[in-house]
């Protein structure tokens, strides 16, 4: 599982990078910070698509990509419903 967290000055660059993560499954926890839990591929193509979008970056610019391990990850309050199934018949 990846943990991405962006702080992208151009507005239209911003909304970009933002749509291309939900586009590639990343859920957002935080206005700039998307979890993205998926398999290796969907990963790695999604790290060659950010690699492809880090070249328009400016010099104000950052994203930050945590590999989070699901063994070491602990998650309180609204997160913890976040990989439980619900059902409603």
């Amino acid at each position: 599982m990846l943990v991405v967290s962006y702080d992208i000055h151009d507005t239209k660059l911003r909304t970009r990078f933002s749509k291309m993560l939900t586009r590639n499954g990343a859920i957002r926890l935080q206005f700039s910070v998307y979890e993205v839990n998926n398999t290796k591929r969907v990963l790695d193509n999604l790290m060659i698509k950010i690699d492809q979008i880090a070249k328009e970056f400016s010099g104000s610019d950052s994203v930050i990509i945590f590999d989070v391990s699901e063994v070491k990850l602990k998650k309180y309050g609204n997160a913890i419903h976040r990989d439980v199934d619900i059902v409603y018949f």
